[in-house]
Parts: structure tokens; C-alpha cells; sequence
């Protein structure tokens, strides 16, 4: 289907090459991808351009470069810090004598390895699929035509045309499965809205803790190692907010710069749990030196899926690592920034998550605490108040009735209200939750 390639290694040398006046992905991220997709980076290569060279990418020069870097690094692998055109990638295995891997080949390479359930190998197999499309080149010079020609039977397809159409053929068949998956996802999602089950999902770039974070607020033991995209296959666990019962808090894979186009069109279906969402808490790495351009990162990924209007907490992951020297990006936890809730929290030891659930309750519309006083004979309502999750404290007056102390949204405070026989009133003592 692909031109012929030369064999791969364990051993790697990045090229990097920065556009002018283009946004260039980050080079220790693209390091970092190598890493987790087990390669060593042995050297890295630069190059400045105001334009990409149309045969090879780069000029004749670096390519000389490049080929004597690669020949003292014993390395059989060239990692490119961007796309190429199918042109150009052959051209420069040609050239090189060596595989020619792009950033979006090495992110695909990732997920293939990472994905686990049905539905993220369904994913990342379409991307793939997707990919190889553009990756068609005429490098099947002996079988230019099959069964072609005067006295000779068949379509006189060319190789070319064969692998185009069973490409697409295998791309409506994912596609097929996957609008599938969407469907019951969709299905699940008007379940949990007529049962008034709110959703969190955790989103933020890759490495800054979700998966971490997702394990100390749910007791789940999602897999979670310091590499990029550890976590592939979304995940969703119930927890208990004060005044909301169960909420469903949804794990996803993390973003990066300059993510793939074929990857968001692949992962749309879970990617549509994050635009569907009631809340987003964007992680962010609070040690990171780069958390702010990071999270403009993210949020232009969450634009382009449609999640942008989605209510949104900051979430300042790791400040396990901060120092007193060490400068806290945005606000300290508990501020608004750009309209936005901050909470400074460590997953690995748990500071700050008591504070973060009532944050989380604040943004879904949970209500100052109120007290209601309950006649002895209405263990219905009282039955009901627990059932919600909206009980913190019970007491028991002179008279025999029943007063509970409550923290829940305004839907059941409003319906609380309009019940005979119930007394209710704001309790001022107790702290307020401020809503965002």
C-alpha cells in the first residue's frame, strides 16, 4: 500500500524545524513523545526556514547534515517535528537511508500502543486508516495496471486506485462502528440527564496529572505513569459531591500542541463526552514553567470541539513541587482568574481536594446551606433529602421534630420551599460556598 521503507530502530535523531511566522510544536514535547514511544533520542538536529522546501523539507545542505548526524549516531530513525507530504517523506528515507517518522506517524504509533478497550482501538485505527490516505504515493511502479490492455479481462485498475478504494471501504466500515459507539454514548448521556446526573470531565494537557487526580477523587486505580498520553481509553467512576449525591467524573486523554487533525476527527466521539459535559476541570501542571501557554493549548483544542461555552474550574495540579522560590502561574487556589475558578490541589497527597468537590458543587449550583425542620411523621422527605446526598447534619428538638442542617442545588431547595408543613431557612452560620 506504501511505498517501500527502510527498517527501524531504537535508536532516533530529531529534526527540528522552525516556520517563520507559523506556529512551530514544541521540541522537548516531541522528545518527550519519543520517549514514551520507546526510542532514544541520541542528537537533535535545528533548521530555520521561512518556507518548506518542496522536494525534501529542508534544503540539500541539511539534508547533508542530517545524514552525517545520523551516521555518527548509529541511529536508524529520523523523527520530524512536523508533517510532511508523502513527496517528501520518501524523498528524504531516499536520501537518508533511514525511516522517516512525522509527528503525527509517531503520535499515531502512541495510541496504537497505549489503546486498550474496543472503542479506543476502533479510534485509533480510523486515524490510522485516515492517515494512510494521504500517504499514497506511486510506489508500485511493476503493478501499474492490473489485467489492463486490449485481449486482456479486468477493471485495468491501477495499484494506486486499488488501495485508495479498499482504504476508503475500510474507513466507512470504522466509521460505521464508530457512529455506533456515539449513539450509545448519546444514549447513556440523556439516561444521566433525565436522572439529573451532572458530568465532570478532566481534560488538560498530557502529563499534568488527570489520571492522578481522577484515582484520589474517585479511589479508582487508573493507570497512571509520568509519561505523555498514559491514559488513551476514557474512564468514568461516580463520586459523591455534598448536595448533588453521585456525579459522574470522566477521565480523557490529554492534549497537546498542534494536535493532529486526523486524531480529533478520530477521537470525536470522545471527544464529544468533553463538549457535553456540565463542567470542565482543566488540570494544569502548576510546576510547569510553561502552564500558561500550555493551557491556551487546551483551550484551543477544546474550541475547535465545540467545548469552549463549557463551565470551566482551573485546577493547579502538583503543588506538591512547588518551593517557596517557585512562581504559582495564574492565582492561588480559591481565585478567579479570567473569569475562572482556580483551585491549588495535590492528587499525590490529596491537599486541596476537599476544597476542589466543593468547588465542583459551587459550580453545578449547589446552594448556600439551608436548615429544614421535619415533622416527626415525614420520614418521606427526610428519606428523600438523604437519597440526594443533601444531608450534613441532624439533630433532634424538644418537640420531636426533626431538624437537618442541608447543602444542595437550587432545583430541590426551590422544591423544598413549595412543601406544606416545612420549615426552611438559610442557615447563616454555616461557611458559604461562593458560586463562580
Amino acid at each position: 500500500m506504501l511505498f517501500e521503507r527502510p527498517e527501524a530502530g531504537h535508536r532516533a535523531v530529531i529534526l527540528n524545524i522552525e516556520l517563520n511566522r507559523q506556529a512551530n510544536p514544541d521540541v522537548e514535547e516531541f522528545a518527550e513523545l519519543a520517549s514514551s514511544a520507546e526510542l532514544d533520542v541520541i542528537e537533535t538536529v535545528k533548521a530555520k526556514r521561512d518556507a518548506p522546501q518542496p522536494n525534501t523539507y529542508v534544503g540539500r545542505g541539511k539534508v547533508e547534515e542530517v545524514k552525517s548526524v545520523l551516521k555518527q549516531a548509529d541511529a536508524g530513525v529520523l523523527l520530524v517535528n512536523h508533517e510532511l507530504s508523502a513527496g517528501q517523506q520518501r524523498n528524504l528515507e531516499a536520501a537518508l537511508e533511514c525511516r522517516v517518522i512525522t509527528r503525527t506517524e509517531l503520535i499515531l504509533t502512541i495510541f496504537a500502543d497505549r489503546a486498550r478497550s474496543h472503542e479506543g482501538q476502533l479510534q485509533v485505527e480510523l486515524a490510522q486508516l485516515k492517515h494512510a490516505q494521504t500517504r499514497l504515493v506511486r510506489g508500485w511502479t511493476h503493478l501499474d495496471r492490473q489485467k489492463g490492455g486490449i485481449g486482456m479481462r479486468g477493471a485495468g485498475e491501477k495499484q494506486i486506485e486499488l488501495d485508495q478504494r479498499m482504504l476508503s471501504e475500510r474507513i466507512k466500515t470504522m466509521e460505521k462502528k464508530l457512529s455506533q459507539v456515539a449513539k450509545r454514548r448519546g444514549q447513556s448521556r440523556r439516561s444521566r440527564k433525565r436522572r439529573g446526573t451532572p458530568t465532570v470531565t478532566l481534560v488538560g494537557y498530557t502529563n499534568a496529572g488527570k489520571s492522578s487526580l481522577f484515582n484520589a477523587m474517585t479511589n479508582a486505580n487508573v493507570y497512571v505513569e509520568d509519561q505523555l498520553f498514559a491514559t488513551l481509553d476514557p474512564t468514568t467512576r461516580k463520586v459523591a459531591i455534598p448536595g448533588l449525591n453521585d456525579v459522574v467524573l470522566a477521565d480523557t486523554v490529554g492534549f497537546v500542541s498542534v494536535l493532529p487533525h486526523a486524531l480529533v476527527e478520530a477521537f470525536k466521539a470522545t471527544l464529544e463526552e468533553v463538549a457535553q459535559a456540565d463542567l470542565l476541570l482543566h488540570v494544569v501542571d502548576v510546576a510547569d514553567p510553561l502552564a500558561e501557554e500550555r493551557v491556551q493549548q487546551v483551550r484551543e483544542v477544546l474550541q475547535e470541539i465545540g467545548a469552549a461555552e463549557v463551565p470551566e474550574v482551573l485546577v493547579l495540579n502538583k503543588s506538591d513541587l512547588l518551593t517557596d522560590s517557585t512562581a504559582v502561574p495564574f492565582a492561588s487556589g480559591g481565585k478567579q482568574v479570567e473569569g475562572k475558578q482556580t483551585v491549588l490541589v495535590s492528587a499525590l497527597t490529596q491537599d486541596g481536594i476537599e476544597c476542589l468537590m466543593g468547588v465542583i458543587g459551587s459550580a453545578l449550583g449547589v446552594a448556600a446551606p439551608h436548615e429544614v425542620v421535619l415533622q416527626p411523621s415525614d420520614g418521606k422527605t427526610r428519606a428523600w433529602l438523604y437519597r440526594s446526598g443533601a444531608v450534613l447534619e441532624e439533630a433532634l428538638l424538644e418537640d420531636g421534630r426533626l431538624m437537618l442542617t442541608l447543602q444542595a442545588n437550587e432545583f430541590l431547595i426551590d422544591e423544598l420551599a413549595n412543601t406544606p408543613e416545612v420549615l426552611l431557612r438559610e442557615r447563616e452560620t454555616l461557611p458559604k460556598i461562593h458560586s463562580l
